[in-house]
C-alpha cells in the first residue's frame, strides 16, 4: 500500500462534468476578467462566509497585502504576526514597507498566543494579524478586544481555515477583513491561483478593489498606485462549484482526523489539539515528535510520505536575515520547526489507509 500526502483527484472526478461545463460556457462567453463568474462567486463567498462583501484576487498573499495596503499601512509601520506560520504573511507586510514584529504561538493550537501580544504594541503598530492555522480559528477575541484598547486593525489570515467557525461564526467575518487563498491544495482550492479578501466595511472593499485594479475604479482613472491582481473568471467560475461541495468535503476532513485521534496511540506522537470554540477543518493534520527524521524515514519505509509545515522558522529564513530577529525570543516557533510532521489526510483518502498509518505509527 503507497499513500502519497495528497492528492486532488478524488474532488476532481466528482465535478468533472460541471467544471468542464463551467469552462466551455465561460470560454464561449469570450470575457475573461471581471466578468459574470466573478461577481457571482464573490457574493456566494460573502453569503458562505457571513460577510458583506467579497473582492476576489491573484492569491492569498496579494489578499494580505492588499488589505494593508488600503490602510495606508508601509514604511515605519509595525504590523505584529505569528512566529509560526507561512512566509506569505511575513512577505504581506514586509512588501508595504512597513515591519513584521513576531509574537510567539501556543504550543497547542499553534495559533498566536493573545497574553503575548500586548507587551510587543508600540506606537508605531497598526495592525496585528491573525493567522487562523492549519484549519482552526485563533482565539481572536481578545486580540479584537486589545486591538480596541490600542486601535489597531485585525486581519485574518484565512489562507488555511475555508468553513472553520469562531464561535460559530465561520473565519473571514471574525474581524476587520480577512485574506483568504485559493491554492489548489487548499479545502476550497482553484485549478491554479487565486484569492480573496473579505470584509464588512463598505469603503475598504472598494479601495481594495481599486488598488488590486491599477488603482482605479474607473477606466484609465487611477487614484492610487496600484496593482494587478484579479480574480481569473476561470477560476472563479471553478471555485463556484467548489464552494457548493465545501462542507461535505470538510466533513469527511474532520471523519479522518478524528480517526487519527482516536486511533494513534503512541506516546512518542504530540496529536494536534482542537480547542472548545472553533470547528477545525483540517487543512493539514499537524503532529509533533522529537525524532522526526527518523520518523518520516521510517513512514516513508512503509510507503506513507508526508511534509512539514514548517521546517524553518520566519526570523531563520535568510530571506529575513536583515531584520535582525532576536532568535533566542522565539523558541516556540523553532520546536514547531524542528518536531511538525502532517500526516496525509485529504477527501478521498479510504478508511483503511488511515488504519494502515495509524498502525504504522502506533509501531514507531
Amino acid at each position: 500500500m503507497k499513500i502519497i500526502y495528497g492528492d486532488v483527484k478524488p474532488m476532481h472526478r466528482e465535478i468533472r462534468k460541471q467544471i468542464k461545463n463551467s469552462f466551455i460556457k465561460t470560454y464561449d462567453n469570450g470575457l475573461f476578467i471581471n466578468g459574470e463568474q466573478v461577481n457571482l462567486f464573490e457574493k456566494e463567498y460573502s453569503q458562505y462566509c457571513g460577510s458583506k462583501f467579497t473582492i476576489g484576487c491573484s492569491n492569498g498573499l496579494d489578499a494580505l497585502y492588499l488589505i494593508l495596503r488600503a490602510y495606508n499601512i508601509g514604511r515605519g509601520d509595525e504590523v505584529i504576526i505569528p512566529s509560526h506560520t507561512f512566509i506569505a504573511t511575513a512577505l504581506a507586510v514586509t512588501y508595504t514597507g512597513a515591519q513584521p514584529i513576531l509574537v510567539e504561538c501556543d504550543l497547542q493550537t499553534y495559533n498566536i498566543d493573545s497574553k503575548l501580544i500586548e507587551e510587543k504594541i508600540t506606537k508605531k503598530t497598526k495592525a496585528i494579524i491573525v493567522v487562523h492555522l492549519y484549519g482552526q480559528c485563533a482565539d481572536i477575541n481578545p486580540i479584537i478586544a486589545l486591538a480596541k484598547k490600542y486601535n489597531l486593525k485585525v486581519i485574518e489570515d484565512a489562507a488555511q481555515s475555508h468553513g472553520s467557525t469562531y464561535y460559530g461564526k465561520k473565519a473571514g467575518n471574525l474581524a476587520d477583513a480577512a485574506g483568504f487563498s485559493f491554492y489548489p491544495g487548499k479545502n476550497l482550492g482553484a485549478l491554479g491561483d487565486a484569492g480573496a479578501v473579505t470584509t464588512n466595511n463598505e469603503e475598504l472593499a472598494k479601495k481594495i478593489r481599486a488598488i488590486a485594479n491599477y488603482g482605479s475604479t474607473e477606466k484609465y482613472v487611477h487614484n492610487f498606485k496600484g496593482t494587478n491582481s484579479r480574480l481569473d473568471e476561470l477560476q472563479a467560475a471553478f471555485l463556484r462549484i467548489k464552494l457548493k461541495n465545501l462542507d461535505r468535503w470538510n466533513s469527511r476532513r474532520k471523519e479522518l482526523a478524528k480517526m487519527y485521534l482516536n486511533g494513534i496511540t503512541n506516546d512518542k506522537i504530540i496529536k494536534p489539539f482542537t480547542s472548545e470554540f472553533t470547528e477545525h477543518v483540517w487543512h493539514i493534520f499537524a503532529i509533533r515528535v522529537e525524532e522526526r527524521t527518523k520518523f518520516q524515514q521510517y513512514l516513508l519505509d512503509n510507503n506513507i510520505h508526508t511534509l512539514i509545515h514548517y521546517p524553518i522558522a520566519i526570523h531563520n529564513q535568510k530571506a529575513y536575515a536583515d531584520n535582525n530577529f532576536n532568535r533566542k525570543k522565539y523558541p516556540i516557533a523553532e520546536k514547531i520547526a524542528e518536531q511538525e510532521v502532517s500526516l496525509p489526510l485529504y477527501y478521498g483518502l479510504k478508511n483503511k489507509e488511515i488504519d494502515y498509518i495509524i498502525k504504522k505509527i502506533n509501531k514507531f
